[in-house]
């Protein structure tokens, strides 16, 4: 696995299907699986991980693409990115195609692999703000019980992300569920440096003319993208969606601020009347950030 561990995992496990991937992990609880290895593979390198085995699923082929479903995108989890960031599926899905393309250097994008973001669950990950503000819903394949075979189930990425519903042993991700909108979509990222890099703030803005929503996440400020509810309804309900969905620059403006302070609140004032607590030049500029993030997101989206 590297020259740089001390102890290499015993087991490598290359299935050739789902159901061959679902019975390796269900003979070996302690095996990890791995697609691109972008995040597990560092982990092992520096020490921080000693998996008993690996499954490997680079050659699942079912889940390298993806397919129509009643009005809605079966993506596998094996897609990377560097496919997901190519024009065919940038039209699509556009917001996760810009996710994608933002993802890090070429090496990263041809290797790193939708569900390896998705069950990695870094706070940095690119995709993840764009799924959680398209209400993406994860197929999660696993063992059937005492009769075999494989079942699946479906979680609403968000739930994964919050920790609400865990992976079970034996379980992966398959197949990621995402709804065609035929809409604007927009995705920005701030990072620290010129050119690909770990994100400091992303935003992702979808629009959905058919329910008249706004919706928008923000990742990278906190454990798991953020929804600001209440500015996505307030911004919702004055856009014209009967007419070419104008908005005044003002209204997008107070829209960024307003998602950013949800975001990214003010701490709470002390109740002994001592002066309130401010926050730090560090979190005001994420902040400042984050809504210039989210004001010029919608304002693409719009146009």
């Amino acid at each position: 696995m590297t020259t740089h561990a001390p102890r290499a995992a015993h087991t490598v496990m290359l299935p050739g299907s789902l159901d061959e991937a679902v019975a390796a992990l269900t003979a070996m609880p302690a095996a990890v699986p791995v697609a691109g290895g972008t995040d597990l593979m560092a982990a092992v390198n520096s020490g921080l991980l000693r998996p008993a085995g690996l499954v490997g699923l680079g050659r699942i082929s079912e889940i390298r693409g993806w397919q129509y479903q009643d009005g809605h995108a079966l993506l596998g989890a094996g897609l990377t990115h560097a496919r997901m960031g190519r024009p065919d599926f940038a039209a699509l899905i556009p917001a996760l195609a810009a996710a994608a393309r933002a993802a890090g250097p070429p090496q990263i994008r041809n290797a790193g692999t939708l569900g390896g973001n998705i069950v990695s669950a870094a706070p940095t990950g690119d995709t993840l703000p764009a799924l959680a503000a398209l209400d993406a819903v994860l197929v999660v394949v696993g063992p059937k019980g005492i009769e075999g075979g494989t079942t699946s189930r479906e979680v609403p990425v968000g739930h994964l992300l919050a920790g609400v519903e865990m992976l079970r042993p034996g379980e992966l991700v398959g197949f990621v569920r995402v709804p065609l909108l035929h809409a604007p979509q927009a995705f920005l990222k701030a990072t620290n440096r010129t050119g690909p890099g770990r994100a400091t703030a992303t935003v992702a803005v979808v629009l959905d003319p058919a329910r008249r929503q706004v919706r928008c996440a923000v990742g990278a400020v906190a454990p798991m993208p953020l929804r600001p509810l209440d500015a996505e309804a307030w911004v919702a309900s004055l856009i014209d969606w009967d007419g070419n969905r104008g908005l005044d620059p003002e209204a997008c403006r107070a829209f960024g601020e307003y998602a950013a302070a949800a975001c990214i609140p003010d701490p709470v004032r002390p109740d002994d009347g001592s002066e309130p607590v401010t926050l730090p030049p560090a979190a005001l500029h994420l902040r400042r950030t984050v809504a210039t993030l989210a004001r010029r997101a919608l304002g693409r989206a719009l146009a």
